[in-house]
């Protein structure tokens, strides 16, 4: 884990800063961005440019996503307290660590075992006790865990899995991007065991959701 300074600090509070003046209204999640450490995510290598609002490269050709995109997907969910979120691509892990900040009991799947493992090793370290990983495939979901409050995707899937769908509560939100080369960001509510609303929140880029393991 990297050190954590004055100056990291700093950063965070200008990111935040312009994610505010960006239209991320969802104080909750920017204070979670203000104090959650981007740069222990992050190869050292790009460790000057963890507080840049922008998505920067991981392991396995993946990335950690925008600021932005964080915040806005994150924004979507408005997340309570003991919420039980079952996020879809750990990833770097740094979006499980904003939603652990906000109080909400977090199970997050990734398809990549090296990643898995990164992660779970760094959000242990970082004392996340309500923060649960899996190596999983995704489009699967978590069903042992369901029913769950709600779901994020943090990949571009051209389908909503129907797997996820059934593990969504009655009243809950999925909040996912759909699309090929680009997508929508989709929020799903489950009215019933088969009705939905789904609303619209404009164009984002994601990398693929794939389906399968990829083990190391």
């Amino acid at each position: 884990m990297q050190e954590e300074s004055y100056r990291h600090k700093g950063l965070r509070q200008k990111l935040v800063a312009s994610l505010r003046k960006k239209g991320i209204t969802d104080e909750r999640a920017l204070a979670a961005m203000d104090v959650v450490p981007r740069h222990f995510f992050l190869d050292s290598a790009f460790a000057d440019l963890a507080y840049d609002d922008k998505a920067l490269p991981i392991e396995r050709e993946q990335t950690i996503s925008q600021p932005y995109t964080v915040a806005f997907q994150t924004q979507l969910l408005e997340v309570k307290k003991r919420d039980r979120i079952l996020e879809i691509g750990t990833g770097s892990g740094y979006q499980a660590a904003i939603l652990g900040t906000m109080g909400a009991r977090v199970f997050t799947v990734e398809r990549q075992e090296q990643l898995y493992h990164q992660a779970k090793k760094l959000l242990a370290e970082m004392n996340f006790s309500n923060i649960r990983c899996y190596f999983r495939d995704g489009t699967k979901g978590l069903p042992e865990f369901a029913p769950y409050d709600k779901i994020l995707v943090t990949a571009g899937a051209t389908e909503v899995p129907q797997a996820l769908l059934d593990q969504l509560k009655i009243g809950g939100w999925l909040v996912i991007p759909l699309g090929r080369r680009s997508q929508k960001m989709m929020r799903i509510i489950k009215k019933t065991e088969n009705e939905y609303v789904e609303e619209d929140w404009g164009d984002f880029r994601f990398v693929p959701f794939i389906g399968g393991t990829e083990p190391e």
